[in-house]
């Protein structure tokens, strides 16, 4: 993984020299040739080039710094931060370029350092203070850092080090096995936007701890990676998790606001993400498809996938897709998950996928059924906990659970483990809004993956091909609530609310009590709507022919439950095709 991150790296990197790198920069620092203060100049942000450093604990950087480092601001716990700053100063005093700088700090500091102190609040705003400032002479465009000479020397500066390391210990590199760059006890760098991660970035290799630590070596020289990898396997994970543009969304009420669109980065709940690239920068579109699906695309990728074009597979199967979930855990990144396929097994593998989560649905505008594909995200979150106000439990991370296995699930055509069942139907019993087309195709994905499925999975094909017991007992359920409705009307709690956890787990005795309660609604009905009575027995007796009252089994075993529930959810979506039940149902989905 961390091999794969380093090519990443070393193709999107901006800047050849390992010296240098591309740092935020928000703030100019203006001051004279004499160093004395003119003015702070603050902007959106923006890219520059400036000193490479791996970890700002212990280092400061050559003339780009946060206020902490550059005015010592911030009171006392910003006092070794400066002091940092003005040592790396002293490194570099004999540049011509850095003199007014010197000046700034010790010639001319009553008009130079201590006047900027003064301005520096009044003329920044308190939001903006945190970015970092860069030096710029008066009338001069350039800023000090960003001249020639300065470059030059951070650059000779950096290779003379790294010549003598290499000349105290030549360690082979376990990413790149060479020998050309020093493998050193020092910080990689730290991660940005690591979800649930600290705001100042978090490891992905850390060796901080003795316990950590073994064959005598000493802190990160336990990973054997040399500083060249080191650099570039940060820059490419810190390119993932920030990669995307701002875009304008309309929410419900119809503003608009400002986001940020993530290109290579999908969030898994608050304290979870999955980021994805490919080795030749492939534009991977069937991403896209798990975040927002079209029915459209995902048939024409299905066809494109079975029928098999030999040319374009020989082209994506030397193509790879890589993937990874992970967490932030204090200043740690926890990986959760490590994907690597062809381009064209991950592309079969999005297309098995939309095949086993495709479940029908009743479309309200359209006045028809039609297939439903439900979002990647929408799934794991059917199982997450509500509030009392119906709003998302943000304290349950089964939503990002659930959505790291899923991920796998789609991207390697695996095996969804069976706890996510228990976690669906444990949510379909207690939600008011019971079997969802969410919930109906997430059962069905891990039926299908894990019991081979059955005919009986697709609603289209389940009639008289003798479906399972457990199947045809949610059929008869969703009778018996329209028959009930029929009767009765809305009430506060319905058969649903009263004995679908009953029937799903001990189907013998539930519907006993239940075939008792319909036969007196069905003396209200057929009083009331003989006609619509006819039609609903009807409907009753030909799903009874299928198993005798007696057969009822005591329990469902787990896969029975999912096989209740699917049939439970075909049978309503199946009413909403008829005619004289139509307007039952819709009335009660209201």
């Amino acid at each position: 993984m961390i091999r794969e991150l380093s090519e990443l790296g070393k193709k999107i990197r901006k800047v050849s020299q390992d010296a240098l790198k591309e740092e935020l920069i928000s703030i100019d620092l203006v001051i004279n040739q004499d160093g004395s203060f003119h003015s702070f100049i603050p902007f959106d942000k923006k890219m520059t080039t400036a000193e490479a450093i791996t970890a700002k604990k212990g280092k400061a950087r050559l003339l780009l710094d946060k206020a902490e480092e550059v005015l010592n601001y911030g009171g006392n716990a910003s006092t070794k931060k400066h002091k940092l700053f003005l040592e790396k100063l002293e490194q570099y005093k004999d540049l011509a370029e850095l003199k007014p700088v010197i000046a700034f700090y010790y010639g001319n500091k009553a008009n130079g350092l201590d006047k900027a102190i003064l301005e520096f609040e009044k003329a920044i705003p308190e939001k903006e203070r945190k970015g970092n400032i860069g030096f710029r002479i008066r009338g001069k465009d350039t800023r000090i850092h960003e001249e020639p000479n300065v470059y030059q020397k951070i650059i000779d500066n950096y290779e003379a080090n790294q010549k003598i390391l290499l000349s105290k210990l030549k360690t082979m590199c376990s990413i790149c096995g060479k020998t050309d760059y020093p493998v050193i006890d020092d910080p990689h760098g730290m991660i940005k936007r690591v979800p649930d991660g600290k705001t100042s970035g978090c490891a992905l290799v850390s060796y901080n701890e003795k316990a950590f630590e073994s064959y005598g070596l000493k802190g990160n020289n336990n990973s054997a990676i040399c500083t060249n990898c080191a650099k570039t396997y940060v820059e490419g994970l810190n390119w993932l998790l920030c990669n995307g543009n701002p875009v304008t969304i309309t929410e419900n009420n119809g503003k608009e606001k400002e986001s940020f669109r993530y290109t290579n980065r999908k969030q898994l709940g608050s304290d979870t993400a999955m980021v994805f690239w490919t080795r030749e920068n492939t534009a991977v579109e069937e991403m896209e498809l798990l975040d927002t699906p079209d029915e459209g695309k995902i048939a024409n990728l299905i066809d494109s996938v079975t029928s098999g074009d030999n040319k374009k597979s020989r082209y994506l199967e030397t193509d790879r897709f890589y993937s990874f979930t992970l967490s932030g855990s204090a200043a740690r990144i926890a990986v959760r998950d490590w994907v690597e396929t062809s381009l064209i097994s991950f592309q079969k593998s999005i297309a098995t996928w939309f095949r086993d989560i495709a479940i029908d649905h009743y479309d309200f505008d359209l006045k028809k059924s039609r297939a439903y594909y439900s979002r990647l995200y929408e799934l794991a979150r059917c199982c997450q906990r509500k509030n009392q106000n119906e709003s998302y439990d943000k304290n349950d991370v089964a939503s990002a659970r659930i959505a790291a296995y899923l991920w796998k699930t789609a991207l390697k055509n695996t095996v969804p483990p069976l706890w996510i069942l228990v976690a669906v139907l444990k949510r379909a019993r207690l939600d008011k809004n019971g079997v969802t087309p969410e919930r109906a195709a997430l059962i069905k994905l891990i039926l299908l993956r894990n019991f081979k499925g059955g005919i009986f999975m697709d609603q289209k094909k389940v009639e008289g091909r003798g479906n399972p017991a457990a199947y045809v007992c949610g059929q008869i359920f969703a009778v018996l609530e329209s028959i009930q409705y029929a009767a009765l009307g809305k009430t506060n709690a319905g058969i649903r609310e009263k004995y679908f956890t009953f029937a799903l787990t001990n189907p013998a005795p539930a519907f006993g009590r239940l075939f008792s309660l319909s036969s007196k609604h069905f003396t209200k009905l057929k009083g009331e709507k003989p006609g619509l009575a006819v039609v609903l027995d009807r409907e009753l007796q030909s799903l009874c022919k299928e198993i005798k009252i007696e057969e009822f089994p005591a329990i469902f075993t787990l896969e029975e439950q999912g096989q209740f529930a699917i049939g439970y959810y075909h049978q309503r979506q199946k009413q909403f095709n008829r005619a004289e039940l139509k307007e039952i149902v819709e009335e009660e989905q209201k």
